[in-house]
């Protein structure tokens, strides 16, 4: 057996391959994994090259451990994709590539396990009906077995286990009883239950004339083509998405889709909406890609997407790095959304990269939102992609609601009575709402009870140890909690430096304004929809089913109410406290102001029902406001575009922030100031704007001082030669913990 070489990418931050030996010249390839030694430790690498030399001294050369021949090798294009990310975002190929595959791909000791044929267990006719009748009513592990069962189709028997301890004796006992069904499935076989033909075709909607014409551009599309979906709230562009979807999978038996969402808890609608369509259509089977999943699930489901098993793939930003070797088109659903933004490791943006994916392809790219992002907007304006307009609701009695302001100054003069923040209009409209028997949906983007808790005697407000923050105040838990590292406390009892007893809440979060709610409108079924609400997992999916199921009356929530769910009865839209990002130093504020108050009010009068927006604010005169009154995303792109130009700011200059963590504010500083100093040894900094080294808004985090530095430039091509030489003169850079290079931040 002759004796090769492979050149390994490894998670590790030094940008190099890493040239391994290797006996089994007949089964490895570029695109396989690995298990390496490397240090002490052994580690899963991605075989990149394979060669018969290698420049390192062969007695400094170790030997590859184990090729995983089970999961066939990665594309070509899958490995291009990777390393054009690591290169634009300035990171090491293994750093991109590894972190992008399931963890227990990642973990050689799971190899034989994860690919051997898995058991699979599915309900009977029979089961549906004598399970419920059958099981105790305090057997609550049995009952979520059967639950599992019921939802999901069909449990692997490694789920089951970690649903109940005996899970395997009671399936095999409902086996007997003819209750379940079981099969020996193939690992690549092991996803949704795909698609059956005896399955009816389901009722189709009518197409507007403007989704109709936009299904056709997507669906004509020879080659790269991006679009930008501008559609107003409720005008339809799922159903676009769904219609373009289901003629290029009919077209193209083998083909593969990807759906992006911004958030985990719009994948069950959107999953629902994806089955009931495709149910129809032969071999069509669709599986979920993100960080909520357990990691036996995801491993399943990413293989089954890398063996093109799945045909539609619907995920979060993580699922833009997918092994997808049929890929035919891929959709950015809310294409405006931050956090298709990593914010920690490989900085990426997912927008960006289903972009350059689908050029490299050569296939059509739908960016859908009824906010784009102003680069969105400027590149559509530029002709580089095509834009597509669904300008009215997609139901016909369906109309855009009627935008109010309460001048919350107004009121203050005319001695009219507030109840904790919530202004008299507000809650009159509420209670009539209620009357009507319709929703109301009040939104507020601060979590929480209050935000900071203060004494007036002295003047104290409630810190964190560890951080340069306020902490926020959890009434429910009875617990002060920072936001930014975790710390929690008890509520003290007397203000820690006077000894004052009436300490007291400052401002409002979601959780006092529920509090609020049920005492103003008398009656109202509150349900308060969050960060600390939904942690378990499947809790938001059960709050949103209570919503669309009637059983809620007034709905508080921060930005995970805002955007993607479609409320019919909801008619009534509350917003407070909108005017704190109209002043906010970051240049992005106003545009995600503008985002997320278009994206709630959208929510109001999508079943037919006349909505109603009524934003709390003390600045009604403001031009964001008056631009929202109108519904009006094309003035006020414009001119905020504008704005831009004339500033030399993102999208007509491209950034990037070098970020320092150290011990002290004055080393990060320092480290900061030696990298822009290395900036005059490159030749490409001459076209590069470098910004003075600031502290960042919160100084510090668990005890660590950061500071940022900001440089920009006219070119992308001169920043990106510019970032690349920069690179390893900030790694012979000491004196703080860490650093990184963010490129198109968001955050600065």
């Amino acid at each position: 057996m002759s004796e090769v070489f492979v050149r390994v990418a490894l998670d590790h931050p030094l940008p190099t391959l890493f040239d391994y030996r290797c006996d089994t010249a007949e089964r490895v390839a570029p695109g396989m994994l690995v298990s390496v030694p490397f240090g002490k430790r052994h580690v899963v690498g991605l075989v990149c090259e394979v060669t018969t030399h290698s420049d390192v001294p062969a007695e400094r050369l170790r030997a590859v451990n184990h090729v995983c021949t089970a999961c066939p090798p990665v594309s070509a294009e899958w490995l291009a994709l990777t390393a054009f990310a690591a290169d634009y975002y300035q990171r090491g190929l293994g750093e991109v590539a590894l972190p992008a595959l399931p963890q227990a791909l990642r973990d050689a000791s799971r190899w034989s396990r994860l690919f051997a044929p898995e058991e699979r267990y599915s309900l009977t006719a029979q089961g549906r009906v004598a399970l419920p009748e059958t099981l105790p009513a305090r057997a609550s592990a049995l009952r979520k077995l059967a639950r599992a069962l019921t939802e999901a189709e069909f449990l692997i028997a490694a789920d089951a286990r970690a649903l109940h301890p005996k899970a395997i004796a009671t399936l095999d006992a409902w086996l007997a009883e003819g209750w379940v069904a079981l099969e020996v499935v193939e690992a690549a076989e092991v996803l949704a239950t795909p698609a059956s033909p005896d399955t009816p075709a389901p009722t189709l909607p009518t197409l507007t004339d403007e989704q109709a014409s936009a299904v056709e551009a997507i669906r004509d599309a020879n080659g790269f083509a991006p679009f930008l979906l501008h559609g107003v709230t409720g005008s339809g562009k799922t159903e676009v998405y769904l219609r373009a979807l289901a003629e290029i999978l009919a077209a193209k038996p083998d083909a593969q889709a990807l759906v992006l969402v911004p958030e985990i808890n719009l994948t069950p609608q959107f999953e629902s909406a994806f089955r009931a369509r495709f149910a129809a259509l032969e071999g069509t089977s669709i599986v979920t890609l993100h960080s909520g999943l357990a990691e036996g699930e995801r491993a399943r489901n990413w293989f089954a997407a890398h063996t093109g098993r799945a045909r539609i793939v619907l995920g979060t930003r993580l699922a833009v790095l997918a092994s997808l070797p049929k890929l035919a088109i891929i959709v950015v659903d809310e294409e405006h959304d931050p956090a298709y933004k990593q914010q920690e490791g490989l900085r990426y943006s997912a927008r960006d990269l289903a972009i350059y994916r689908a050029k490299q392809l050569g296939l059509p790219v739908v960016l859908g939102s009824a906010t784009p992002s102003l680069e969105s907007w400027w590149q559509a304006d530029q002709g580089r992609y095509k834009r597509l307009t669904l300008s009215r609701r997609a139901v016909a009695e369906a109309v855009l609601p009627t935008v109010k302001l309460i001048d919350l100054e107004e009121e203050r003069r005319r001695g009219r009575a507030s109840v904790e923040g919530l202004s008299g209009p507000l809650i009159a409209a509420l209670k009539a709402r209620l009357e009507r028997g319709e929703q109301s949906l009040v939104f507020l983007n601060r979590r929480g009870y209050a935000p900071q808790l203060a004494c007036d005697a002295c003047g104290w407000v409630a810190g964190c140890p560890r951080c340069s923050a306020y902490v926020v105040l959890h009434k429910p838990e009875r617990a002060l909690r920072c936001h930014h590292c975790g710390w929690e406390a008890r509520i003290p009892r007397s203000c820690p430096e006077c000894g004052n007893v009436d300490i007291a809440p400052m401002g409002r979060g979601t959780q006092r304004v529920e509090e609020t709610l049920a005492s103003a409108v008398p009656g109202a079924r509150v349900l308060r929809i969050d960060a600390d609400s939904t942690r378990r997992k499947g809790s938001a999916q059960a709050l949103f089913s209570d919503v669309h199921a009637g059983e809620v009356d007034i709905l508080v929530g921060t930005q995970m109410i805002a955007k993607g769910h479609d409320f019919q009865r909801v008619s009534l839209v509350g917003v407070l406290n909108a005017d704190t990002a109209l002043f906010s130093h970051d240049f992005r504020a106003s545009e995600r102001l503008f985002a997320q108050l278009m994206q709630v009010s959208g929510r109001a009068g999508r079943g037919g029902l006349p909505g109603e927006v009524l934003v709390q604010t003390r600045y009604p005169r403001h031009a964001l406001y008056h631009a929202l009154g109108r519904h009006d995303y094309v003035g006020f792109a414009n001119s905020t575009l504008a704005e831009r130009r004339d500033a030399h700011l993102p999208p007509f200059v491209y950034q990037a922030l070098l970020r320092a963590e150290g011990r002290t504010l004055e080393a990060a500083l320092a480290f900061l100031q030696q990298a822009a100093a290395a900036l005059t040894e490159i030749p490409a900094a001459e076209r590069v704007t470098v910004y003075d080294a600031v502290p960042l808004t919160i100084v510090k985090v668990m005890h660590v001082h950061r500071a940022q530095l900001l440089i920009e430039s006219a070119s992308r091509a001169a920043l990106q030669a510019t970032l690349r030489a920069w690179q390893p003169k900030l790694r012979g850079l000491k004196g703080v913990l860490r650093w990184n290079l963010e490129v198109d931040p968001l955050d600065i």
